[in-house]
Order: C-alpha cells, then structure tokens, then sequence
C-alpha cells in the first residue's frame, strides 16, 4: 500500500474484468437506467487481449442481453454445420456415434466463435449506451468500509522489483463503487481474496480445473471444412489424465486446435503442453496441419467444478460473475452463455436495489438467480459427469455420465449429486510413485518448444516491475517440491515460466515472468500453494488477437 494519496472516482457499479461476464452487466445496467454511472476496468492492453475460450458459443446469453444482435453486427460468423467425436487411440479412432448422445450435446444452433472478438464488439454496445471501459487497468487491491466492499485500486505503475516506489511511480486510482462485481475470470486474484476472506466454498465442494490450450493455423484450403466442429478423447493421455481436444473449422481457412488437460493428476511426470503438442501427431491432426501454420498460441486454466462447486457468490456490496464463481458445462465445453447470463442477473439485482434504495448490501436475488435459472438448470443436468471422470476413469464415466445426463433430461438423477473430494493440489502425489514420462522432441512443423510457441501469444511484461507470482517460501520449490514432487513447475506451466537451475547443492527456482499468459495454473496446481498469482502492471500479458 503506498502511502501516496490516492484519487479516487465515485460510480453506481465498479466493474472489474471486460470479458463476457463483465460486459454483460454492463450493458444491462445502461440498458435498465441509462443514467446510471458503471465503469469497467480491463487489465489487458485492450478489450479482448486476455481472452482466451474455445470457442463453440451457444448464443442464448446474447439473445437475452441483446436480441437483435445480428443485425448489430455480431461476430458470430461460422455456424456450426457438423458434429464429430472421436475416440483416439496411438494410430487410429473410433468415431462415436451422435444418436445416443443426450440433447443437450448438440451444437445445432452455436457458432464456431473467437470471443476476444466477440468481448471486443460487446464492448462497442457497452460504450454506446455510456458505459466507460478503460483497458490497461489492472486492479491490484480491494477497498473495504469495514466488512463491505467499497471498491478497488486500479492503474497502479511504477514499482521497483523489490516492491518499493520507483522514479516514476503512480499510486493508481480508488474507484468506488455502490456494488462492486468481480468478473476477472478463472481464478482471479481478487476473487480469490473475496472467497478466501468470506469463507465463501464452505459447505461447498472444492473447484476443479483444466489447463486449456490452443493454437490458432491456417491450413490449406483443400483441407478446410467450414463449421466442422471436432472433439476428441483418449490417446495421448490414457489413464494419466482426463482431458481432450477439440478442432474448429471457422472462416478464413483458420481453425482452432486446442487441447484440456484436467489438472487433477496424480503423476507429477505429466507435462501437458507436451501432451499437446504429442496429440498433434495423431494421424488425424497431423493430416489437418500439415502444409499449414500456426498463427496464434496461447493457454487458460478452465473452471470446471460444476454446479456443487460454485461458492456463495455475495458478499457486502460485492458479487462474483461468471468464471469468478465457476460456470462451465463440462461435457458441453461450454460457459461463455452463462457467464453472460450472469452478468445479467447481477446487473438486475443491482438496478432492483439501486431503485429501492439499496447499496453495498448483498445482492441475494443475484444468487437465488443463478442457482435456480437457467444457468443452474444447464449445471445441475451435468453435474456428475466430472466426478464420474475423476473417480471412474473415461469409459466408465462415459457411460455412467450419459446415463445420467439422459435420466437428467427428465429432471432426476439416480446418483444425487456426487462430491470432488480433493483439491488439483492435493491430488498431485509424490513423484517416487510414478515412472517418468517420455515426450518427442517437438518437429518445429506440427509440434514446437514452448518458448517458441510463447512467442505466438505476444506476452509481454515491463521487467523492472515485481514479479507478480509471488512465493510463500522461497525455498520451498527447492527445498520440497524437486526432491518431493520433482519439481512440477517446471510441466504444469505451459509458457516455461518456472525452471530450476544449477547442479547439486546450487539448484535455484527461477521465475521467468516475463513468459507469463495469465493461465493460472501455477496457482491452482503447486502442491504445496505456494505460488500465489497477483496483477502485474495494467497492460502488461499476452496480447491475443483473436483467441
């Protein structure tokens, strides 16, 4: 905390993160009460710069946000024309038949999407209807009035590594607000803060997640099959992980391929971006790639608990959107409709509020909205499907899940409703009981080192700022997690930010956070929590043209 008086602007309703969630709300409020004062703060460069989704996207958030939104111009370009999934072995696949899928698989109707585009035209109708967006601003620190939420510190630079105030330091900004909602996605910072200080998971289960990642190619046009939408399972991961991939088919000759790892492994050998870049290799994929080139790359941890793992969602003059709380359908692949439905909601709670009088209170309608609308009858039909997975394995939870999701359909389910059990970084066992796992030397055609595919994300970090993954212990990684764990860290990240160095008794943990893509990981899968992902500097992170 500087001791430098801070500015500070008063609004209706402070909102952080421009992603679906965020933007969502925003546009409600204006379009609820145009006089209404809502900012939003954004710490990529730009709107969209730290999107990173899929994305197949079912548009019914946006035709209730936004009914004519094809005639706005919406980039929802690429209907979806045909559905594949495949079950993957070394050499071959088995194509999964449609028909006994249960209703809710079938992506007629959806759009092969980017979403930074997407967040990036929703922030064109948020400004038109007088919402403020200013990117750049990374909110570093929570305001409180007691145990209410007042607002954040936004637009802070200038520190030295060492934390204290350099040449150039500028104290950031106070924005307070009537409501504050926090919408920075998976695992966000102040989320994190918020949930950890209300004790908002009690009673609920622990949030499960996935490392996505994906990379952008344009192949040769013979090859394109515009609106072709392909999810795999199996192979490379076997029994190591749970996961899969997923091929989009959009326009321009691009397709998306991309690739989920759920982070609740036992093996601390895995090292998913290698996982990924092996996947590539599949006579399937590789046939699709080759005489192409990847554009883009970039990684996202996924939010995928599940209706029994959202956290109350409120708190004194606070509210968690979307990603914030966990909204995901896993076997759907799908959250950016509910992130926008919740957005929503939690604009209405406030408008209602506002208009009765009512500020900084808990915004309870918001919840009951959530749990009991739509959002949560889309998560209550899946919700034993991770579970299933972790417990069961693939095949099993394959058929012990669409069972239920049918038996769902009709609105109950012969297995209640099933528990996580342990954290990812509980889950993480010690490296002695599992072999090393061997990976290919990546081609530099199909499959590439991770520094150079770092590359494609254009992440960028000013390096005279602190580092923002901060370290409990700073001898910890050394001292437990390499003889232990043998060093995850230096797998689970898929931009090569942590590493050791040195030989014998010099070994060091270095922290390259310069490579840092905001994915989280790090954060959510160190066994012993040690790392605690914060804000860097506003605009500072991956520069995403069109994830």
């Amino acid at each position: 905390m500087s001791e430098t008086q801070r500015e500070t602007m008063e609004y209706d309703v402070v909102i952080v993160g421009a992603g679906p969630a965020g933007l969502s709300a925003a546009i409600r409020l204006k379009q609820l009460d145009s006089d209404l004062e809502v900012v939003v703060l954004e710490k990529g460069s730009e709107v969209g710069a730290h999107i990173l989704s899929g994305a197949v996207l079912d548009p019914c958030g946006l035709d209730a946000l936004i009914p004519d939104w094809k005639e706005k111009g919406a980039p929802l370009n690429t209907p979806v024309k045909d559905d594949n999934f495949y079950m993957l072995g070394e050499a071959g696949q088995i194509r999964v038949p449609n028909f006994p899928m249960p209703p809710l698989m079938n992506n007629h109707g959806n759009y092969i999407v980017s979403m930074g585009n997407v967040c990036r035209w929703m922030a064109e109708q948020a400004e038109e209807l007088g919402v403020e967006i200013f990117p750049g601003m990374a909110c570093s620190e929570l305001v409180y009035d007691g145990d209410v939420v007042k607002g954040v510190v936004a637009g802070e630079f200038g520190r030295n590594p060492d934390g204290t105030e350099g040449p150039g330091y500028e104290p950031g900004m106070e924005l307070h607000g009537k409501y504050v909602f926090i919408s920075e996605g998976v695992r966000g910072s102040l989320a994190k803060e918020l949930i950890n200080k209300y004790e908002l998971s009690k009673g609920h289960e622990p949030q499960k997640f996935g490392l996505g990642m994906k990379e952008i190619w344009e192949i040769d046009p013979a090859k394109h099959k515009e609106g072709s939408v392909t999810h795999t399972m199996g192979w490379p991961l076997g029994k190591n992980a749970g996961g899969g991939s997923f091929i989009y088919h959009l326009e321009n000759n691009q397709v998306y391929v991309g690739f989920v790892v759920h982070l609740n492994y036992k093996n601390p050998h895995l090292f998913p971006y290698m996982e990924f870049q092996r996947f590539k290799h599949h006579p399937i994929v590789k046939d699709l790639l080759e005489g192409g080139k990847r554009v883009a790359y970039g990684a996202r941890a996924i939010s995928e608990g599940g209706y029994q793992s959202m956290p109350k969602m409120t708190v004194p003059g606070a509210a968690l959107l979307g990603c914030s709380v966990g909204m995901v359908n896993v076997p759907r692949i799908k959250g950016n409709h509910n992130a926008m439905l919740s957005g929503k909601a939690a604009a209405e709670a406030a408008y209602e509020a506002l208009q009765a009088g009512r500020s900084s209170d808990e915004l309870t309608a918001y919840e009951d909205e959530v749990r009991s609308g739509a959002i949560g009858k889309d998560l209550k039909k899946v919700r034993n499907v991770k579970p299933l997975w972790s417990k069961y394995g693939l095949t099993a939870s394959l058929a012990l899940g669409g069972m239920d999701m049918w038996t769902n359909t009709f609105g109950f389910s012969l297995l209640g409703t099933l528990g996580h059990g342990k954290t990812d970084a509980e889950a993480t066992e010690e490296a002695s009981k599992h072999k090393p796992i061997d990976y290919p030397k990546p081609d530099g055609k199909i499959s590439f080192d991770r520094l150079t595919n770092v590359s494609f994300a254009a992440t960028n970090h000013e390096e005279s700022q602190p580092c923002h993954l901060k370290l409990a212990d700073p001898d910890l990684p050394v001292r437990e997690n390499l003889p232990k764990y043998g060093g995850p860290s230096a797998r689970y990240c898929p931009a090569g930010v942590y590493e050791f160095i040195g030989e014998g008794d010099d070994k060091r943990f270095q922290i390259n956070f310069q490579n840092c893509v905001h994915c989280k990981t790090c954060d959510i899968k160190d066994p012993a929590q040690n790392i605690n992902w914060t804000t860097p500097q506003g605009g500072d992170g991956p520069n995403y043209p069109n994830m």
